[in-house]
């Protein structure tokens, strides 16, 4: 059956899903947890995952790629020298979810986040006038991260559509609304001072960007997230765990968007001091969204490498209610991005 055929009736779905062969090892994971990078190793390869061109590969590719993975006897070792296997681990990395084995939508994969936050986060920093244009840059922007948090975070626990959405909804708005705050306080008040100005906007973007997190996430903590020994046999669900992954993701987004929007703020202020802004004050958004982007694309390959994808936990840590034989002393769960 062609994976046309098959999405028909399980949308998404693809090669070697988990239902297939009840002691499958989904890929993804089985590669998280062979390759114990280093954080260098995992920035090189989140710049490789990254790659904007790995918001288009085309279904069929990856079909193939994942069929690679999943019938040569070379792909069982992701260090592997061949140049067919590594592209495939790429674009199986960039675009199916370890979890579902589900393709993930396209304007949500990991790859599609610099390009779409970028201009984003730039638009929400700029000082506005009108309460439209200092809502509408906020909204599309905790909108995305809410869907990207939600779609690319842990999916081993089942939950209702209404639950997500409810939760999306919940996230979208308390993030919306921290978001503009320093908005209105210098609409109303006219802040003069030149660095709070710059820092009350970079403040209130980080605890939007982590209650966002915390929101659309939330059902990690409460359900409990599966866990698995090295083997990638799950041995339950955990709430312990799922907490883990959530402040894990939420310190990364803060690292992510504390740097990227205070960076252009630093340099956006020494500029302003140089013969050359009072000759060319237009300048200054050209400089801004220059350095929002080149801060952004650093930092994000950098906020997504801080904590590995598949994270490790003590075993006695987690719930007595987790009674699997394991001599496993520490068990995995998958992190999300």
């Amino acid at each position: 059956m062609s994976l046309e055929q098959e999405e028909e009736t399980q949308p998404g779905r693809l090669l070697g899903r988990r239902d297939a062969v009840p002691a499958f090892i989904e890929p993804n994971v089985r590669f998280w947890i062979t390759e114990r990078q280093s954080f260098i190793r995992r920035f090189l390869q989140w710049t490789e995952l990254l790659d904007p061109t790995n918001v288009f590969i085309s279904v069929e590719s990856i079909e193939n790629s994942r069929q690679l993975l999943c019938t040569n006897e070379d792909a069982s070792s992701p260090a592997s020298a061949d140049q067919r296997i590594q592209e495939a681990w790429k674009r199986s990395l960039a675009t199916v979810h370890p979890d579902s084995s589900n393709l993930i939508p396209k304007l949500f994969r990991p790859a599609a986040f610099l390009p779409f936050m970028a201009p984003t986060v730039f638009l929400s920093m700029t000082p506005l006038k009108g309460i439209k244009s200092v809502i509408l840059p906020q909204v599309f922007l905790c909108a995305y991260m809410a869907a990207f948090n939600s779609i690319n975070g842990n999916r081993s626990y089942t939950c209702k559509p209404l639950e997500r959405s409810l939760l999306m909804a919940g996230a979208v708005a308390s993030s919306t609304f921290l978001g503009v705050i320093p908005q209105f306080v210098q609409m109303k008040y006219g802040l003069t001072g030149p660095w709070i100005k710059r820092l009350l906007p970079v403040i209130f973007l980080v605890q939007a960007s982590g209650m966002n997190v915390y929101m659309s996430r939330s059902l990690e903590s409460i359900k409990g997230i599966a866990v698995m020994d090295k083997e990638g046999n799950v041995l339950g669900h955990s709430r312990i765990a799922g907490t883990k992954a959530v402040r894990e993701t939420l310190a990364s987004r803060i690292v992510l968007f504390g740097t990227s929007a205070l960076i252009p703020e630093v340099f956006t202020y020494f500029f302003k001091r140089t013969q050359y802004f009072r000759k060319n004050p237009g300048s200054l958004w050209i400089l801004k969204l220059s350095c929002t982007v080149l801060a952004m694309g650093l930092m994000v390959p950098f906020s997504f490498s801080i904590f590995p994808q598949i994270g490790q936990i003590q075993y006695c840590s987690l719930e007595e209610k987790i009674q699997s034989p394991t001599e496993e002393t520490e068990i995995f769960y998958h992190r999300g991005v």
